[in-house]
């Protein structure tokens, strides 16, 4: 059981912020790594950001290193992506998720459970 639950998107221009967030309900998930994908309409979900059960070591796609930030606070149950320097094609439904399966990466989508809803982020020219 469990619930995740993403806020925080919206419609900005480029160059602009958001931050996004994702909190837990039924559960903890203080001793998981999690995770955040987008998906554009059209393309595979894709991964984002990463980061450790502890918070101590992070993980990005090249595509967002040096813009994004993935970070958690556990005593609020809540992860967190500051998204910077927002471009175009960054456009996306943006999904947290609980990685459970350490047979696979950080990077495969199938290394995590427990999906929310996602919350859409759209960045205009």
């Amino acid at each position: 059981q469990g619930q995740l639950v993403e806020s925080g998107g919206g419609s900005v221009q480029a160059g602009g912020s958001l931050r996004v967030s994702c909190a837990a309900s039924g559960r903890t998930f203080s001793n998981y790594a999690m995770g955040w994908f987008r998906q554009a309409p059209g393309k595979e979900r894709e991964f984002v950001a990463g980061i450790n059960a502890s918070g101590s070591s992070t993980y990005y796609a090249d595509s967002v290193k040096g813009r994004f930030t993935i970070s958690r606070d556990n005593a609020k149950n809540t992860v967190y992506l500051q998204m910077n320097s927002l471009k175009p094609e960054d456009t996306a439904v943006y999904y947290c998720a609980v990685r459970t399966y350490y047979s696979f990466s950080y990077y495969q989508p199938k290394s995590y459970d427990y999906w929310g809803q996602g919350t859409q982020v759209t960045v205009s020219s």
